[in-house]
């Protein structure tokens, strides 16, 4: 069933999906670790609001006063007209942008027509995502330039990096959706890469995909790979979503060009966006908290409204990735306590909408040490505490996101499967209370071999992949490892195993074929 009820569209008979191979294994019976199965973990608990209900009238009344007084500048002429149409103020127009001011109430009437909650439906329908309500979803590192790992170094992304960064992205359970390029492989062209990229995510992986908006032609393609790949008319592509793209404003105030192109050719044919101002308080929104919530609101719904003016009731979620910057270098600081805060308070805002919402895990530590582990998990906890639907960048991020590392990807996958078994619903049954085995064991004595423990023993409690509980005789006598060098254990033997899910032969030389022509007749345009 779609978020508002109505029956999925199926494959037609000619080209009917098959199976889509074991999660997390690929086609193995991989034993790298012993992880969480799949699933789509829900948190039920109450978000922090650090805001009062004032202070959330407050920041709206702020935003909604930048879309009407100040204005956001439009630099695509044709979202521009669509907008103009709807009944926005246009001004300043020159012959590759314009400025455009918005009413609240045709910002309430339009955000309102967008769902609360939608599914995603990737080449494997097993692995369905839906984003929103209490659901809390979580991807890969995406878009560094650079990679590092223990045994090869720091160096320049590559298309083997990449695709050993899928396949870490496939086989992690508690990874539900491929949310851009792990690692930009620099040495594909940038006329061909997306189609190099997605060649090997489709192939690697049957998790969801996603379009980077740059440029009509790879939007454009991707949408065809993601169509083929499924097996998919292009009706049954259009019926519901199959993909996304994630949208950045270019802060203060402005939408730029292949952004908003990208946005409208996915909202057309009913594929999800999500718009993520990039705001730094200090340097480009007001220092303060409220302040730069307040702008990064005005720049996630005006476009919003856009969607929503395309084709009504296209899903779409908002995100935030609201920070500061060190005020003695200017450089962005991540997993601090006001993005903490900032991103509290873009949830309560996000729910007083109807909209989901998206964060990232960010660190700007330059290695996998110490401080990029609390900063890590104080992202996480302003993702968990906030209500957020979708966390970015969940695993490998690191150097503020110039960089992807694979001992980071796999320390980070333990904390987002702790966070999973943290979000598993509390029992409180009579057999959980558990008064028979209190008597039983009575004063003094210890509840080990009871039967109600016995019976739960190896389920009770969760059991870490990567954290060693041991005592330190025995850690010593096994090598002294750290975490980080665990860890580099861990993704060699993850990698070595690796074995991709089924894709149907017909399908994938279709795909192949369609890579082939597009690459012969040049692929996207580009400045070189």
């Amino acid at each position: 069933m779609t978020a508002n009820g109505d029956e999925q569209s199926r494959p037609s008979p000619r080209r009917r999906r098959r199976g889509g191979g074991h999660a997390g294994k690929g086609r193995s019976s991989a034993s790298a670790i012993e992880q969480l199965p799949w699933t789509l973990p829900v948190n039920t608990d109450h978000p922090v609001e650090p805001l009062p209900a004032e202070g959330v009238a407050a920041i709206h009344d702020g935003a909604m006063r930048i879309l009407e007084e100040i204005g956001i500048q439009f630099l695509n002429p044709e979202a521009v007209e669509i907008l103009r149409k709807a009944g926005c103020t246009v001004s300043d127009v020159t012959r590759s942008s314009a400025l455009v001011k918005m009413d609240r109430d045709l910002v309430m009437e339009k955000i309102s027509l967008a769902p609360e909650c939608f599914e995603i439906t990737p080449r494997n329908p097993d692995r369905r995502i839906t984003i929103g309500s209490k659901h809390l979803l979580f991807t890969a590192v995406a878009s560094p330039p650079n990679c590092s790992d223990m045994e090869r170094g720091r160096r320049i992304g590559d298309r083997e990096s990449f695709r050993d960064l899928i396949k870490l992205s496939q086989y992690f359970n508690c990874i539900h959706l491929n949310a851009g390029y792990p690692v930009e492989p620099m040495d594909s062209h940038p006329s061909v890469r997306h189609l190099d990229c997605l060649q090997d995510t489709l192939t690697l992986s049957d998790k969801v995909v996603h379009a980077y908006s740059l440029g009509s032609e790879r939007v454009d393609d991707v949408m065809e790979m993601v169509r083929i790949a499924a097996g998919l008319s292009h009706e049954e592509f259009e019926a519901s979503p199959r993909m996304f793209t994630n949208i950045n404003s270019t802060s203060p105030l402005k939408h730029d060009w292949p952004m908003l192109d990208g946005l409208m050719r996915l909202s057309r044919r009913g594929q999800p966006t999500i718009v993520t101002p990039f705001t730094l308080a200090g340097a480009m929104a007001p220092i303060t908290l409220a302040g730069t919530v307040a702008q990064s609101i005005a720049e996630a719904l005006c476009a919003i409204v856009l969607i929503q003016c395309i084709r009504p009731g296209c899903p779409c979620a908002i995100g935030t990735f609201s920070s500061n910057v060190d005020m003695k270098s200017g450089s962005p600081a991540f997993g601090t306590p006001d993005y903490m805060r900032a991103t509290q308070m873009t949830g309560q805002l996000a729910r007083f909408y109807g909209l989901p919402l998206r964060a990232s895990n960010t660190c700007v530590s330059n290695a996998p040490d110490n401080q990029a582990t609390w900063e890590s998990s104080q992202s996480l906890f302003a993702a968990m505490s906030s209500g957020v639907n979708l966390v970015y960048h969940a695993a490998g991020w690191l150097e503020g996101g110039l960089c992807a590392s694979y001992e980071k990807f796999v320390m980070d996958c333990e904390q987002l499967q702790q966070l999973i078994a943290y979000c598993k619903p509390v029992a409180w049954g009579e057999s959980d209370i558990a008064i028979d085995a209190v008597a039983e064991v009575g004063h003094g004595g210890h509840h080990f071999g009871t039967a109600h423990t016995m019976e739960r023993y190896e389920t009770a409690f969760y059991a870490p992949f990567l954290s060693d509980w041991s005592n330190y005789e025995n850690w010593y006598d096994r090598g002294a490892k750290l975490t980080v060098d665990r860890a580099r254990d861990i993704w060699k033997k993850i990698l070595a195993e690796f074995e991709p899910p089924p894709l149907d032969a017909v399908i994938a030389e279709e795909l192949d074929a369609f890579v082939k022509r597009r690459k012969s007749e040049g692929g996207a345009p580009t400045d070189f």
